[in-house]
């Protein structure tokens, strides 16, 4: 298949704000051709991931494109993999030679393509859901069918092949203890009574502050992951030799991970978050200064057991999972009752609170693990609203912060896949510490600075405290934050799982239970 296929579905996919068109091209060129690349391409990464090609070096390439296209997707797959796996000494040299090579045999369209590509900027709307839709389209196959396989392969391209060879080939994947599964997620709940009367029989279990955490054991072989599926295993010494401590053989484990104060309380986010190679080693926001923490020692707290000894968890009701969980993980489950009363779910509620957490998620004892899912059946309920936010600009301040990047432009993520759509601005709660770190990220991050205002890629997610949602004809999404302020940046958040215009429409005076946040359980 010519490349030039996939760029002129990328433009078409662009041009429309209908998902409706967005899936039905996707599907048409799914169909025509199995390559995994493809769907690489079109969800915005080359299929070997990231392969190190700085920013500037690619947005300096000053190559004279081709009058015709010619560049094959295989062509541009194999040039993209032989750069990747350059290395040593000169190899600096020889990338940007490389670089130039592919780019003399691109068209004009297609450069532009291929660098939007590689500095992460081809957001044209075929985000994960949308190409989902558009695989199960392509290959005849239940959207439900699709998605399992999706959540469990960790992969896009893996889950197009197999589904344009059936739903047997869909149905094949499995959990396989090692490979990371997406984490379930929980839904904002209006109010603790309002989650226990929706949910019927439940959990009721602290929210930390922490970091999620997915482990695997087989056997000795420990691995560790991040809510993105990052590996940190070798960042995690102590967690590792805990889990390998566990009696049983094989075990899949949900949780969250802290580092604790001597008398037992959560140290501040950023703390625990330097352990995993955070952005904000430095910049603490309002919950001060990180300072050195690399010696400090993270603290486990499990909430679910996806595979135990062989046995495959996931489509269990959550009730049996934590048997499951009990017996293996002992002292280091979550926090939390299980079939409270009204008054004991508010009991566990402030003594989240008390212990310095920051609320409690209320989980429906039949519900199965939905992995990689927002629905109804985990609910969280923290006393004020949040939301993870991507930051896509930032003004220049004045008076004691002339000179630093200080008021955000906030964006919600477009359900349909689009760029972030702004909903706010704010200049609150940031420290001096945090506002020459936002200065130094936002600056490298530049692709525009015009009139004060600087335009950013939509990179870093920041949660941001408010007070709910107002009707605005200021901003394309008709809804404005009230009294926005910055809690911190969210190092271990992709822009891709920030909080979309929906969960921010659903904070609006009678809209109704909130949906679609990005916070973990």
């Amino acid at each position: 298949m010519l490349f030039t296929e996939v760029v002129e579905t990328s433009a078409a996919v662009g041009a429309t704000r209908s998902r409706l068109a967005k899936v039905g091209a996707l599907a048409d060129l799914v169909r025509r051709t199995g390559t995994p690349a493809v769907v690489s391409f079109l969800v915005g990464v080359p299929s070997q991931g990231r392969i190190g090609a700085g920013w500037r070096t690619v947005l300096d390439l000053d190559v004279p494109p081709a009058a015709e296209p010619s560049l094959t997707v295989s062509d541009v797959d194999g040039a993209l993999g032989d750069y990747a796996a350059l290395g040593g000494k000169g190899s600096a040299a020889r990338r940007v030679e490389a670089l130039r090579a592919l780019f003399s045999r691109a068209t004009a369209a297609e450069q532009d393509f291929l660098k939007r590509l590689l500095t992460g900027e081809l957001r044209q709307g075929a985000l994960e859901g949308v190409m989902l839709d558009a695989i199960a389209q392509a290959a005849e196959v239940p959207g439900e069918v699709v998605r399992r396989a999706f959540m469990l392969s960790g992969s896009l391209p893996a889950t197009a092949v197999a589904a344009l060879a059936g739903e047997a080939a869909l149905a094949a994947f499995r959990l396989e203890v090692g490979r990371p599964v997406r984490p379930m997620l929980a839904s904002p709940a209006e109010s603790l009574p309002e989650a226990l009367a929706e949910l019927g029989e439940t959990a009721v279990e602290h929210k930390l502050d922490g970091a999620r955490i997915q482990v695997h054991r087989d056997g000795d072989v420990v691995r560790v992951f991040t809510r993105t599926l990052r590996e940190v295993t070798s960042t995690v010494p102590e967690l590792v030799d805990l889990v390998r401590g566990l009696p049983c053989d094989s075990v899949v484990l949900d949780g969250e991970t802290l580092a604790l104060t001597d008398d037992g309380r959560p140290r501040p986010f950023q703390e625990t978050m330097s352990r995993f190679g955070a952005l904000l080693d430095a910049a603490a926001g309002r919950r001060g200064s990180a300072g050195s923490t690399r010696d400090l020692l993270l603290s486990p707290f499990f909430f679910d057991c996806l595979h135990l000894d062989g046995r495959d968890l996931l489509d269990e009701p959550l009730r049996h999972r934590l048997d499951a969980l009990r017996r293996v993980a002992g002292d280091h489950v979550i926090p939390g009752r299980v079939r409270p009363t009204a008054d004991q779910a508010a009991a566990v509620l402030d003594e989240a609170l008390a212990a310095g957490n920051e609320g409690v998620v209320v989980k429906a004892l039949d519900s199965v693990y939905a992995a990689g899912r927002r629905g109804r059946a985990w609910q969280k309920v923290k006393p004020v609203h949040t939301l993870d936010l991507v930051v896509i600009g930032v003004e220049w301040g004045g008076g004691r912060r002339r000179g630093l990047l200080s008021n955000l432009h906030l964006g919600a993520r477009d359900p349909d896949g689009g760029p972030p759509v702004m909903v706010g601005k704010t200049f609150k709660g940031l420290t001096d510490e945090l506002l020459a770190w936002q200065t130094r990220e936002l600056l490298a991050r530049s692709t525009s600075d015009e009139d004060g205002v600087v335009t950013v890629r939509p990179e870093l997610v920041v949660e941001i405290e408010l007070d709910g949602a107002q009707v605005s004809p200021r901003y394309p999404g008709g809804v404005a934050l009230r009294f926005a302020r910055v809690v911190r940046y969210r190092p271990d958040r992709e822009p891709a799982g920030a909080d979309t215009l929906d969960a921010v429409r659903a904070l609006l005076p009678g809209a109704g239970p909130a949906g679609g946040g990005a916070a973990t359980p």
